[in-house]
C-alpha cells in the first residue's frame, strides 16, 4: 500500500512520473491518463493504443519525468 499511496501523491504533485516495473519495462504516467483503484491498489494507465493495469507492488522505482530529461 505504501508504494500505491506514494505514487499517487507524487503524480498529483508533479503531474508526470516515469515508472520502472520489476520486468524492466518503463511507463510514463500523466495526471490526465492515469486512475487509481483504491480497492485493488492498481494503477490504470490509458496509453494511446493500450491500457495497462499495474499492481503498485510491481513498481521497482519511479522518478519525476521532465520533458527531454531522463537520468
Amino acid at each position: 500500500m505504501a508504494n500505491f499511496q506514494r505514487i499517487k501523491e507524487e503524480l498529483e504533485k508533479s503531474g508526470e512520473l516515469m515508472l520502472r516495473l520489476g520486468s524492466g519495462e518503463k511507463l510514463e504516467l500523466h495526471k490526465h491518463n492515469v486512475s487509481f483503484d483504491e480497492s485493488t491498489q492498481e494503477i490504470k494507465v490509458d496509453a494511446s493504443s493500450e491500457t495497462y493495469w499495474i499492481s503498485a507492488d510491481s513498481v521497482a522505482y519511479y522518478w519525476i519525468h521532465r520533458e527531454g530529461i531522463e537520468k
